[in-house]
């Protein structure tokens, strides 16, 4: 008996992916080697830039919404929390950084062991080995962050984890984007 081939899920266009890519790792650089004077310095920077990048990747997946309709809802959600989480953390980060930053850290945290597990299973229905490496750096980081989140010092340490993860992503998601492009079956913007 011969089972039937696992449908994995359209990936996003190659180009979107390429854009995500390219944005993670301006970030994690930015957060490794921008010229800061103290850890706030860093740590507000942090706030504003992962603010920015939640609230690009929430229209972005609204957008990937409209061009790959399957699981729309989880697109739908995924898109509007992202907006509403970065339009915040953009208006307030002061707020976000000074007067909830445990909570920050440990929802951080939360969604990258969620991230992970959701990126690890879909590596294992046939995603491909870009989905496992990030499921698995997503986890790892998560876990990190959830177990720190408290600690004295989290803000140096939850800067380093997070621009090594976008730095690490970033390049995962950019080669990942160019053998989308590369393979013939992938469908070809116009």
């Amino acid at each position: 008996m011969n089972a039937a081939p696992i449908a994995v899920e359209n990936p996003r266009p190659w180009w979107l992916t390429l854009l995500i890519g390219i944005l993670a790792f301006i970030i994690g650089a930015i957060m490794l080697w921008a010229p800061t004077n103290t850890r706030v310095d860093t740590y507000q920077t942090l706030i504003q830039l992962i603010g920015i990048y939640w609230l690009v990747l929430g229209v972005l997946d609204l957008v990937h919404m409209f061009t790959d309709h399957t699981n729309w809802g989880w697109k739908l959600f995924s898109g509007i929390v992202g907006i509403l989480a970065g339009s915040y953390i953009v208006m307030y980060p002061m707020a976000a950084g000074v007067y909830l930053p445990d909570i920050f850290v440990l929802v951080l945290g939360l969604w990258g062991i969620f991230y992970g597990i959701v990126a690890l299973i879909m590596a294992f229905k046939g995603a491909g080995w870009v989905s496992g490496v990030l499921g698995a750096l997503a986890v790892y980081f998560g876990i990190d962050l959830v177990a720190n989140y408290s600690a004295p010092g989290m803000g140096l340490s939850f800067i380093l984890v997070a621009a090594i993860g976008a730095l690490i992503g970033g390049v995962v998601l950019i080669v990942q984007a160019f053998q989308q492009k590369g393979s013939s079956n992938t469908p070809q913007p116009a």
